[in-house]
Order: structure tokens, then sequence, then C-alpha cells
């Protein structure tokens, strides 16, 4: 007897890392993650793929790693987009009610939503995400949902969000050149707060900050509702340069300085601390204190955050975040960002991970604001409107088989994945 088995591919292409997972449902509605894989992104700057070839060997590597835990073959994954070139818009649309009782209907809702989808943009762009915010009835307000509602006509308020064609088209050209389908195209900020947001904080009014190598992601929730996105072009790689300019020494010393020893407040660091750095090609060796480092850190921090603010007082809603702020990405694994973060807006702060989404079989080693993106987008595909026809194609049959027994130092599957991602961390 056959038995289907129902999964799901994401690919988050970023500026440092590419990263495949794949993943299932559990019989509680988690996350299981069966398969990851990662591999440095060559082709990519600042969220954009600028070099075809280089982005698709990435995205080849990192797809083959994680396919190699699983007997299972895919012909799609959803895949992350973000860029400079990303940006959001508002936007009113209206219909007529045309059926004899004039009760509204979910295809009254789909057509005024797909209406969205034709309104104008700039030669070179594309609408990415058309996302509902309220729906007006006859001019009764704040209706969150007008299906069985009576009346004659139908508005509502969008938040566009809108992107470059080539970009989008690169992205895609990439993936199809490994052979799978871009199922759809989502938004990282809204993919990492499907992650690391809980529904209460979306309806307190919550910021999410993704900080990445190339980019920092920023989307404003209130109301249960996505009120702003913004992507701001540069991200934790800015502080990797700042640090190899700053202290003369080489972009891979830097990176691990940052990474072991850096913190975002210089004040906060020891005074007397220091770490000796390999002179290159035999010269001496440098000694680096501890707090000098923090300082040229905090300088671009300071300059990331306050970029960050300067969109959340965009939002229109900056003084209903009764959650603050929620930072991810591999950024926020930053020794005192949290401090520095509140010290910057005067919001409260937490670092969000991944756990709640996740089964209890995940390996622990998973619960990290690096996969934030990547998960999420697993859960953005298993909640997707259609997602019963969309896992079709990405949905094989196969035999079971009988069970192995494994030998007592066998690391079994998650054994495997746990090495996958003890080498990712450690690159």
């Amino acid at each position: 007897m056959k038995q289907k088995a129902e999964y799901m591919v994401a690919i988050d292409i970023g500026t440092t890392k590419t990263l495949a997972i794949v993943g299932r449902k559990d019989s509680h509605d988690k996350l299981e993650i069966i398969g990851i894989g990662s591999s440095p992104s060559v082709g990519v700057k600042r969220g954009v793929v600028i070099n075809i070839e280089e982005t698709s060997k990435a995205i080849k590597s990192a797809v083959d790693n994680a396919f190699s835990t699983t007997d299972v073959e895919f012909a799609g994954a959803y895949v992350g987009i973000a860029g400079q070139h990303i940006k959001s818009v508002k936007n009113r649309g209206s219909r007529y009610i045309e059926s004899p009782d004039f009760e509204i209907t979910q295809s009254d809702v789909d057509g005024l939503n797909a209406d969205m989808f034709k309104i104008p943009v700039e030669a070179g762009e594309k609408i990415i995400h058309v996302i509902p915010q309220s729906y007006i009835v006859d001019n009764e307000t704040g209706v969150k949902n007008p299906v069985g509602i009576s009346g004659k006509r139908l508005e509502a308020n969008y938040h566009i969000v809108i992107g470059q064609i080539a970009s989008a088209r690169n992205v895609e050209k990439c993936v199809k050149r490994v052979g799978l389908e871009v199922v759809d195209l989502v938004l990282e900020p809204l993919a990492s707060a499907e992650a690391v947001l809980t529904d209460d904080e979306k309806e307190a009014g919550v910021v999410l900050i993704d900080i990445g190598g190339g980019t920092t992601d920023v989307a404003v929730f209130y109301d249960g509702i996505i009120r702003h996105t913004a992507v701001i072009p540069f991200g934790g790689s800015v502080v990797t340069n700042d640090i190899k300019e700053g202290c003369s020494i080489l972009q891979r010393q830097a990176e691990q300085l940052k990474t072991q020893f850096g913190s975002a407040m210089g004040e906060l660091t020891e005074e007397n601390k220091i770490v000796s750095i390999p002179g290159i090609s035999g010269r001496k060796p440098k000694e680096i204190s501890f707090r000098n480092l923090a300082y040229i850190i905090q300088a671009r921090m300071e300059e990331i955050v306050d970029a960050a603010y300067y969109e959340i007082e965009n939002s229109g809603v900056a003084d209903k975040l009764g959650a603050g702020i929620v930072l991810t990405g591999g950024g926020a694994m930053l020794k005192h960002l949290p401090e520095l973060v509140n010290l910057r807006t005067g919001l409260d702060v937490r670092v969000g991970f991944p756990e709640t989404v996740l089964s209890k079989n995940s390996v622990k080693e998973l619960n990290s604001t690096i996969y934030a993106t990547g998960i999420g987008l697993l859960m953005k595909g298993f909640d997707h409107p259609k997602a019963d026809d969309i896992i079709k194609p990405l949905m094989v049959m196969v035999e079971p088989e009988e069970p192995e027994i494994e030998e007592p130092d066998s690391p079994g599957l998650f054994g495997t994945i746990r090495r996958t991602i003890s080498k990712i961390l450690d690159e």
C-alpha cells in the first residue's frame, strides 16, 4: 500500500548564506524539520541576486544537503524575497455587490483583492503581496470579515508590497536552474513574523526587526494586521566591514571577532579585555580591545536601529506598539543588542526564536534566530489559502520500507541534521 507524504520546501536566499529547509506538520500541527542545508552566498548583494551562476550553485548546494536526509523528491519550493528594491504603498478598492439579496460572498472579497493586483505601478515593477487591512460595507468601517454581511458596496484598505520584476525573475531563474519551481515568492519579514511573533503581540502592536547579512527587514503589526513593511539596505555585513577597516584585519577575522567577542554597547563591555589576532603573512599579531571593538559595532548598529525606527514612525501606529520590538535574524545574536535598541527607541525589546512553531522532536539547534525566515517560509506554505492544491506538486507517493535497525553508533536522521546545523553555525 502506498503512503502519501506531505512536505514543504523553503529556500532563503540571503546575502551571506543560502538556506534550504524541508519540513512537515506533526499531529499537533507543529513544524518538524526533516532536512536542512546551507551554502555561502556569493552572487547576492544586499538581498538582490547579482550573479545568476554563483547564486544557482549556492542554491543547489543547499538544496542537495537538505534533500540528502530525505527519500522524497520535490518539484517546487517557497522562496523568500527581500532587497532594497522592495517598497510598500497603501490603496483603497471598491466594488458593487451584484447578487439579488446583496449578500457579500467570498467571491466578492476575492475579486476585490484580485483587482488590487491590477493597479498601475512604475515601469519594471510588480505587485508581490496584496494584504487587506480592513473592509467597509456601505460606509460601515472596521469590518474584518465581510463574508455573509448584506450590503450594496464593498470597500477595503490594502497594504501592497511592490518589487522589481527583474529581481523577482532573477530569483526564479536561479531556483529553476536547480530543477525546482517557485511556488510562491514571500516577502522575508512576513515569513520571519510567522515564525517568531505571537498572535497576542500582533494584536497589541509589535515591530519585527530582522537583521540579516545584507538587509534589515522591518514589519509593523497592530490589531492583528500588518501595517507597514520596509527593507533597509544594510545589515550585519556592514558591521563586519567596519571592523575590518577599523582594525585593519581580514574579512574573516572581522566576522569571527564580531560573532565571538562583539557587543552592541561599548559601555557594557569590559575595558581591560583584549583579543590577539594573528598577523598577516608572518607579521606580528594585533591586539584589539573588547571595548574598542564594541564601539565600532555600536556606531553602525545605532545607524541601523535609527533607520528601523524611522520606518516605525512612518507606520502610523508608532504610539500603539504595546508589545514593543522583536529582534530576529543572524544579527539579533549580537551581545547587548536588545539593550541598545531599548535605549534608542524607548520600546520593550525581546529576541525572537521560532520555538513556538517547532515540534518537540526538533533538534534544539534549530531554535535559532538565523532560521526564522526559513521556518517562516515553511509556515507560510502550509498556511497558503490554496495549500491543498499547492502541496500536491510538492508530494510524491513512496512505498513504505521496512524499518532499518541502526548500529549503536549510527547518528540517525536527527543526528545527521544536528551535524549539518553545527556545520552551518561554525561557518
